[in-house]
Parts: C-alpha cells; sequence; structure tokens
C-alpha cells in the first residue's frame, strides 16, 4: 500500500492539469464551486478526471485527502 503524501502539484499532475503553483492558483481562482455541486460533478473536468476524483474519495484512497482539500479550496 502507497502511504505517500500527495500535494496539489501531485493532484493536479495525476489529472493532466498544468501544476506550478501558479498554474494550481489560478485554477483555483477560476473555478469555484457552489456548495450544491459536487466537486466530480463540476462542468470543467473531463469524463476521466471526474471519475479519478469520485473514485478517489469513494474508496477513501490515498488521494483522497489532497481532493478533499481540492474540495474546499474551489467552495464559493
Amino acid at each position: 500500500m502507497d502511504t505517500s503524501t500527495h500535494t496539489f502539484a501531485d493532484l493536479f499532475d495525476q489529472l493532466g492539469l498544468p501544476s506550478s503553483e501558479a498554474d494550481i492558483q489560478a485554477f483555483v481562482a477560476s473555478h469555484r464551486l457552489p456548495e450544491s455541486v459536487k466537486l466530480s460533478e463540476a462542468d470543467f473536468w473531463s469524463p476521466t478526471q471526474a471519475q479519478f476524483l469520485r473514485e478517489q474519495l469513494l474508496v477513501d484512497a490515498d488521494w483522497a485527502e489532497v481532493v478533499d482539500q481540492l474540495n474546499v479550496s474551489l467552495r464559493v
């Protein structure tokens, strides 16, 4: 079992997104989610990205903590 701690940059890399600190800040600033929308149901994810996010939370994978942090960061 991989017990490594993943960073935001690691998550953005996994999602196929630019992962520099500036890129991450820009993404968070321009992609806001109301409380009524689940992270994996946001319209800005590709189907593959949405599936990855959904699965990581569902199985409480080692990615779940950083996915939760992304969820909080994107809330209005």
